[in-house]
């Protein structure tokens, strides 16, 4: 009976897809975070909740996550997908601008937290080598929760992202450093750190110059094959091989994921890369917060609920007064500095690195490394919470703030025409908006018209404007107008109807191939539709009765007129007469008109 019930691999997919599309939307539906719901699935479907129970229950093998460690590589690769979009929201130029609050702020916090956490454990009797080795994995905060929550443009967003990314980039020296305390430990591990970091700033070097060669031919040349797979499948070999590069000398693998990120970010296709990895990047992120989950033992945690949650509330406060105090004291506003302390205030996913390599070290035993892992485990949970805390804290501190403005340097949210398709029709409705000191911005799939419109210093957009996430982008809800202007019928309509659901009150005008085609974009909900069969005719039309003799002024009233009578006549019966007999109908009503 026991072989009936037999598990594979497939079950443990079997529990992480159900968990993605079944328990995190009844959570949403709920508005809890998908936070919680990952490691919730974790916690009941690990090994220390559900799958405890296999061996009396062997059909349960089919709800649990039976081999923890086989998920563990996708719980990595989701960790270094994050870090790789969150590269490819920066550039040089910003990073530099940066390079105080990262290397000023950023290194205070963390070692003014670990300072006081390491201090106040080894006053509780830890030794002073454990002290230490603790107080830095508790300092660290979690780039996969905070990030997301915030991005990296906003006040509070740049303050947590310069924190964060200190932190990224010290945990190599952290774990060298762990290593160096080890009591058995000898000269060697400086000699080692030393080499590591020799190394790294070669290949980082290495991966700057020849990203800036190759990266813009090989994403050119997928580009123009057109094929979502294959753009995919380069977008992932250049994170994994960056990736990789950085771990074989001895760096940590988000560091190669974050340069790779920046490099594509001084490319024309960041925009298109960061919606086609958005799926994966989505899933693999949940398949770590429920490898979170599966390290909380619930057992444990109802006999030690009082210590643990002392523990907790404690390292939240330290870790909150430090952060909420340093940017006070580096001028920032008290809303700002409220919820940034908040957000930063829980431990990291690297906590767990940190707390394995101090035990692996000789420095904390594995019961202490056991305890402050779950409590680490708890405090990724009650991240998503502790950032609901902030903004409303945020608010009450600074309520005459406008907290909702976006930044000034989000252009998205700009007011602004948006043109969709950049060929020949695209390009002259922008000049025109722009001789009319109309601001926009164009988008195109065309990675050839995107590039002979940059060099014209055209404000535009690679992407896929097919995908969901790409118009998301876009932040239409600011727009004073969208144009759809692309040689795809289907897809125009398409576009139309989604955005006229998403904004009924904004303008659109599309592009319309024939009459029946600008009878579709109507019912779809388009303010205005520009049939290209009608408008050769109207102007096939001026050119005859101008050349005819006819004063400019008479003409035009009367294209306009006709113009007029068409748009009524195709939103009222749909199609008209079809081509060529439409065409010689509008030229002989205007010359009989004239």
């Amino acid at each position: 009976m026991a072989a009936q019930f037999q598990t594979t691999p497939l079950s443990d997919a079997l529990v992480i897809l159900g968990a993605a599309g079944i328990v995190i939307p009844a959570f949403a539906r709920f508005r809890v975070s998908p936070v919680i719901g990952f490691i919730l699935v974790g916690v009941l479907a690990g090994p220390k909740g559900l799958g405890s129970l296999v061996g009396e229950h062997p059909w349960l093998g089919y709800l649990t996550i039976t081999n923890p460690h086989a998920i563990e590589p996708f719980a990595e690769f989701g960790i270094i997908l994050l870090l790789f979009s969150i590269g490819l929201e920066l550039s040089f130029k910003r990073l530099w601008g940066m390079r105080r609050l990262v290397f000023g702020l950023g290194a205070a916090e963390l070692l003014l937290s670990a300072l006081i956490v390491g201090g106040a454990l080894f006053l509780l009797g830890q030794s002073w080598g454990g002290a230490a080795g603790l107080g830095l994995a508790l300092a660290l905060s979690s780039t996969a929760l905070v990030l997301p929550m915030v991005g990296t443009t906003g006040p509070v967003g740049r303050s947590a992202f310069a924190m964060l990314l200190f932190e990224d980039l010290a945990i190599v020296p952290i774990i060298f450093f762990l290593g160096a305390l080890a009591p058995q430990a000898s000269g060697e591990g400086w000699m080692a750190l030393a080499r590591t970091i020799v190394l790294g700033a070669a290949v980082i070097g290495a991966m700057l110059v020849l990203g800036r060669l190759l990266l813009p031919r090989l994403f050119g040349q997928a580009a123009r094959t057109k094929s979502p797979e294959l753009f995919l499948s380069v977008s992932l070999l250049v994170v994994i091989v960056a990736s990789l590069a950085s771990a074989a000398v001895g760096l940590s693998a988000i560091v190669g994921a974050i340069v790779a990120g920046i490099l594509i970010a001084e490319t024309d296709y960041s925009n298109e890369v960061e919606v086609i990895t958005a799926p994966f990047r989505g899933l693999a992120l949940g398949v770590f917060l429920i490898t979170v989950g599966m390290g909380l033992d619930v057992r444990q945690v109802a006999a030690q609920w009082e210590i643990l949650l002392l523990a907790l509330v404690a390292i939240v406060m330290i870790k909150a007064a430090v952060t909420f105090g340093l940017l006070r004291l580096s001028g920032a506003r008290k809303a700002v500095a409220a919820e940034t302390g908040l957000l930063m205030a829980s431990p990291s996913e690297t906590t767990l690195i940190v707390l394995t390599t101090a035990m692996a070290a000789g420095l904390i035993s594995a019961e202490t490394a056991s305890f402050w892992t779950v409590v680490t485990a708890l405090g990724l949970t009650i991240t998503p919470l502790l950032a609901r805390i902030g903004r409303d804290a945020a608010r009450r501190v600074d309520v005459g703030a406008d907290l909702d403005a976006p930044p000034q340097d989000l252009g998205e949210a700009t007011p602004r025409v948006v043109v969709i398709g950049f060929g020949r029709v695209g390009r002259l409705v922008a000049d025109m908006l722009t001789n009319h000191g109309r601001a926009y911005i164009a988008v195109d799939s065309n990675i050839d018209n995107v590039a002979a419109a940059r060099r014209a210093g055209f404000p535009i957009l690679f992407g896929d404007v097919s995908r969901p996430e790409m118009m998301d982008r876009l932040h239409l809800g600011h727009a004073t107008a969208l144009v759809l202007t692309m040689d795809d019928p289907v897809l125009t309509v398409r576009l139309t109807k989604k955005v006229r659901a998403w904004c009924p009150g904004l303008t659109i005008v599309a592009r319309a191939r024939d009459a029946g085609h600008a009878a579709e974009l109507y019912r779809a909900g388009a303010t205005d539709a520009v049939p290209e069969t009608l408008e050769a005719s109207l102007q096939l039309s001026e050119a005859v009765l101008v050349e005819l003799g006819i004063a400019m002024g008479p003409v035009i009233a009367s294209i306009h007129e006709k113009r007029a009578e068409l748009r009524k006549e195709i939103m009222e019966h749909g199609d008209l007469e079809q081509e060529p007999a439409l065409g010689r109908r509008r030229l002989r009503d205007a010359l009989k008109q004239g």
